[in-house]
């Protein structure tokens, strides 16, 4: 019975195909059907996992199955075979870095990787500007006589292809377990009181650490609590004005008319206001524990949207906790290959 399996790659490349047969068990290697030939890679998951995964991945394999194949079981020769290629692509990629620079190319050579079959040779590169490298593709093909591919790839890409560890201590999360790099936005850090220093809440691609999005949900939850910075509240000491909130803590910085400032828990808060009843109808959606009710109050108490992907601190992906995140890379690029 045929059954889906996800097949992993160098890097972080993953792919989905159909096997006729069911004996295919994770962390395995096995020969599938690829582009013009035939590729080695490493089982990750098959049947309902499989399925499952590839029905939300981000490349959206749909209601229909995969097209492609799973040939046959990986042997040790072609293993061995394997390993040598890898073992190879650090002089092409050497090589091919010359050929840039003989071209006056202004672009960077990130990776190299070979085809299982070697009917393919795929060429990795950031570049901040369109590049024409035709020419370079015709030369690589002469140099090492087959199919070169050159793809261009964001800086998030090139930081979960090459891997390496963050600020946390911990391997990079888009080059582990990270399987799709959302949009980071500098509100994110904004709404979690952190520093926006780029050099503190960057990772290594220069791109806002993704870690950023994992707890931005708890404190947008917890922020509803408290009433908004700079809003008036008419207290049992009278009129005074939101400075600031702990919302971990639960506490809440309150100023008077005279400058006065003092800090109480957000449950005194509450029956303060309450007793006093100096908030207006419609804006104590705070006091109910609820949602805000205002248009003002809700945009305050969730993410903007998305920065654009220019330059250090506007964009990024990563692992981590509050003491220090990781990062990853991303974007989408183009690519040309020549026979």
């Amino acid at each position: 019975m045929a059954q889906i399996i996800e097949v992993a790659f160098k890097g972080t490349r993953r792919d989905y195909f159909v096997a006729d047969r069911p004996d295919y068990r994770p962390d395995e290697y096995v020969i599938v059907d690829a582009d013009r030939g035939e590729d080695l890679g490493r089982v990750t998951a098959t049947g309902s996992i499989a399925e499952r995964k590839c029905l939300t991945c981000p490349n959206r394999c749909g209601p229909l199955p995969p097209t492609r194949r799973v040939l046959r079981h990986a042997t040790p020769e072609d293993l061995e075979r394997a390993r040598a290629l890898r073992a190879d692509e650090p002089r092409v990629r050497q090589v091919v870095r010359e050929r840039v620079k003989h071209f006056g190319l202004k672009m960077k050579v990130s990776d190299a990787e070979w085809q299982f079959d070697g009917n393919k040779l795929t060429i990795y590169f950031t570049a901040e500007r369109r590049v024409d490298f035709r020419e370079l593709v015709r030369d690589l093909a002469r140099t090492f006589r087959t199919r070169i591919e050159l793809k261009q790839i964001g800086v998030r890409d090139e930081a979960a292809l090459l891997g390496g560890v963050g600020r946390c201590g911990r391997e990079l999360c888009c080059s582990t377990w990270l399987r799709e790099m959302k949009p980071v936005s500098l509100q994110l850090a904004k709404d979690q009181r952190l520093s926006l220093n780029p050099s503190q809440i960057s990772g290594v691609c220069g791109r806002l650490m993704s870690c950023l999005i994992y707890e931005h949900d708890a404190y947008v939850q917890a922020r509803k609590k408290f009433p908004r910075e700079g809003k008036t509240l008419t207290t049992s000491r009278g009129k005074e004005k939101v400075v600031s909130v702990d919302i971990w803590r639960e506490l809440v910085i309150l100023k008077d008319a005279d400058g006065g400032r003092r800090t109480v828990t957000l449950a005194d808060l509450k029956a303060e206001v309450q007793r006093a009843g100096g908030l207006e109808a419609g804006a104590a959606a705070w006091i109910r524990g609820g949602q805000p009710s205002s248009p003002a109050e809700s945009r305050d108490s969730t993410a903007s949207e998305p920065d654009a992907e220019s330059g250090p601190g506007t964009d990024g992906a990563g692992s981590g906790r509050r003491s220090g995140r990781t990062n990853g890379n991303g974007g989408r690029g183009r690519s040309q290959s020549e026979d």
